[in-house]
């Protein structure tokens, strides 16, 4: 198998191809819609936990996580690999709720940063020289400790800040311990209103150097330096502050984190992974103890998945009593699908049966194209039980330790295995980037269809405001009966007001209309059954809308009529214009647009106010002022019940770039892979050429000696 050209243009095809991923939005019930979602979280999780890391930092450790279903034994597995309790094990479930990485002291700084598993954030545990625990019990953060330390207060419960320690990380608390300074740096004296001060040494390659600050509504001042990387905690209604450079971690609860920190402010609902080192692990090789891939709660399913997805290499752990069991095989098929690093486990295994188990899981392994998948046999032990010791003997993991060993500390097969798994990943975007464009298009097309009935029903709605207008509906009822008066002295104020609350009442009319039609449209595709047409645009408020717009036009047509009035006295264009008032002109004028045939006389009436030219002037100017108006009380409310759709949809570009992002990526893929045949074949040629010169020095240096023997 070729090695991954890691050249920076594969790397920045890929973030853009990342970012494409990111934008992509499937939010409408459609056929396949919450498979893109999953297969969009699934990807983009993969892209950030592992492949960019992988290809950015290629020497970093083998990364290989212990997955599986509920009750598999994971969590035994990881601490007999490891030869201490590292992982909770136990017969309740979920046990495992926060994954546990551990490394070599070493590989520390490759895990302290957002390297892998970005959205994580870090706890700490110092590493334990002696295997012991703290002399605190486990406890709830009440001045006990969860993970002891010999000599040092271990991880504190959830939230608690006590005058002994506690508090927050995340929702846990880093606690300290009392008394002198100990091997690990750590100095006591933790009551209210005090400080913590110290930091020591950890070993010649990086300092712990904690410098806390633990007072009851204080603050945390000065995290210190895992390898350049680890940030400072803060406590109660405290802050922390200046954490380390290059800052890997900083979380302050209801506080803030400070400079260099890279975790937000202590949520207790943050996600979090522990770190632990040890060196009883070969430097090279990380284990990470994930959740149950089928646990009942849905955040440790999702979290689960993503670890799994961040893995060098995929450790599946499965049971004699459930190696036929749906999930595990659905892993095995996704492993094979995106051509990864793959172990499996059988856990459990009775003695008596143990061949013929492990034969027909082999069985099952080979129709399934995954014969060649390295197996390991765990037999059933009394240490494998909820009650053991949560240790099996050494023997029982040698062989899986082994190849883990060997494939960490390798470097031609450690690379293989990081190479084969970035590679696979990549090569499965052909055909996944695809679907996710389909998606994003099949998206794109019903929200199309969803507006475009929408749009039909407001341009029907408009039609009918035009034609009811035309036709001088609303010269009618109050309207009809003030414009009867006017002649006998009505008050033009008074026939302004009746076609403005008619005109009102048209469009109002119109609006409803246009929504039930276009809600009965939804209701009938599938596309709409989680969007609320009416609740989202606010149809109960449709009425006063238009009622503003339509006194908008009221204020604006009577400001014409007065312009038009004031040029016509200017002009002494007829005997009555200059004892016309504007509003007159202004209520004939509205009632020559809205009534229709049954004000023909309007129209008469203002010529002979204004002249025929002015008044013509001021009709044609006045339509088009209704026309206006009329189209903006329309289009306002058509674009509140678009408005879910615009927050929902894709833009129809998406599909396009999703696609364009993968081309690019893979025209640098195949050009890596030409830029490292040529290398490859460079270097065989080079090495036959020294092949053929050390071949011809060899039977220069045979002649010279044959030439001496002669001459002898």
């Amino acid at each position: 198998m070729a090695t991954l050209d890691v050249r920076p243009r594969l790397i920045d095809a890929l973030s853009v191809l990342r970012d494409r991923v990111d934008a992509a939005r499937f939010p409408l019930p459609l056929r396949g819609a919450a498979r893109a979602r999953r297969n969009r979280a699934e990807l983009l999780a993969q892209l950030d936990d592992y492949v960019i890391p992988r290809l950015r930092s290629p020497q970093a450790p083998l990364l290989a996580v212990i997955g599986g279903s509920t009750g598999a034994g994971k969590s035994t597995l990881v601490n007999s690999l490891v030869g201490r309790r590292i992982s909770e094990a136990g017969v309740l479930r979920p046990t495992t709720r926060t994954p546990v990485l551990v490394c070599h002291p070493d590989d520390l700084h490759w895990f302290a940063g957002p390297r892998v598993l970005p959205q994580l954030a870090r706890v700490w545990v110092p590493e334990q020289d002696d295997g012991g625990e703290s002399e605190y019990a486990a406890g709830d953060g009440l001045g006990r400790s969860e993970y002891g330390v010999h000599g040092v207060g271990g991880v504190g419960g959830m939230g608690g800040v006590t005058p002994g320690g506690g508090g927050g990380a995340g929702g846990h608390g880093v606690r300290m311990g009392h008394g002198p300074r100990t091997a690990h740096g750590f100095d006591g004296g933790h009551g209210p209103g005090q400080e913590a001060r110290g930091g020591g040494e950890l070993g010649a390659a990086y300092g712990y150097g904690y410098d806390h600050g633990y007072e009851v509504g204080g603050r945390a001042g000065g995290g210190g330096a895992v390898g350049g990387g680890c940030g400072a905690y803060g406590v109660g209604d405290g802050e922390a502050y200046d954490g380390a450079g290059g800052g890997a971690s900083g979380v302050g609860l209801k506080g803030r984190a400070g400079v260099g920190a890279a975790g937000g402010g202590g949520d207790p609902g943050m996600l979090t992974v522990r770190i632990e080192t040890d060196r009883a692990l070969p430097s090279g090789l990380a284990l990470l103890d994930a959740p149950d891939i089928d646990s009942l709660v849905a955040r440790n399913r999702e979290l689960a998945a993503e670890l799994i997805c961040a893995a060098d290499v995929w450790v599946l752990v499965t049971t004699a009593a459930r190696y036929a069991d749906a999930v595990p095989w659905h892993l095995l098929r996704t492993a094979k699908e995106y051509d990864v690093t793959l172990v499996t486990v059988l856990d459990r295994v009775p003695h008596q049966i143990a061949t013929d188990i492990s034969g027909r899981y082999a069985e099952l392994l080979q129709r399934a194209g995954l014969g060649h998948v390295p197996r390991f046999t765990i037999p059933e032990l009394p240490e494998s039980a909820g009650g053991g010791s949560g240790l099996l003997p050494a023997t029982a993991v040698a062989a899986l330790r082994n190849w883990l060993e060997r494939h960490a500390q390798d470097p031609v097969a450690r690379t293989a295995a990081a190479d084969r798994t970035a590679a696979g990943v990549i090569a499965s975007l052909r055909s996944r980037l695809p679907a996710l464009a389909g998606a994003a298009a099949a998206q794109h097309a019903a929200a199309l269809r969803l507006a475009g009935r929408v749009e039909e029903a407001y341009e029907r709605a408009a039609e009918r405001v035009r034609q009811e207008v035309a036709a001088g509906e609303v010269l009618s009822g109050d309207a009809r009966a003030h414009w009867r008066d006017h002649g006998l002295d009505g008050r033009s104020d008074e026939l302004l007001d009746a076609l403005t609350h008619g005109l009102t009442s048209l469009l109002t009319c119109a609006v409803q209309e246009a929504d039930e039609r276009a809600a009965e449209a939804w209701r009938r595709d599938p596309a709409a059954a989680e969007v609320s047409l009416s609740a989202a645009a606010g149809a109960a408020g449709a009425g006063g809308r238009v009622g503003v717009i339509v006194r908008r036009w009221r204020r604006c047509l009577e400001e014409l009529a007065e312009e038009e009035t004031r040029e016509a006295r200017a002009g002494q264009a007829g005997e009555r214009v200059g004892s016309v008032e504007p509003e007159e002109s202004a209520a004939l004028l509205a009632t020559a647009l809205l009534g229709g045939r049954r004000a023909r006389t309007a129209g008469e009436n203002l010529a002979d106010l204004l002249g025929a030219q002015t008044a013509l002037r001021l009709c044609d100017r006045g339509a088009r002022l209704l026309a206006t108006y009329l189209e903006r009380a329309l289009h306002g409310e058509r674009e509140r019940r678009l408005a879910p759709l615009d927050q929902l949809t894709v833009p129809l570009d998406q599909q396009a770039e999703l696609i364009a992002a993968l081309s690019v990526l893979q025209r640098e893929r195949q050009t890596g892979k030409q830029t490292g045949a040529e290398r490859q074949a460079g270097t065989e040629r080079e090495t036959g050429t020294e092949k053929r010169k050390q071949m011809r020095s060899d039977e220069e240096r045979e002649m010279a000696m044959e030439k001496e023997e002669v001459s002898g």
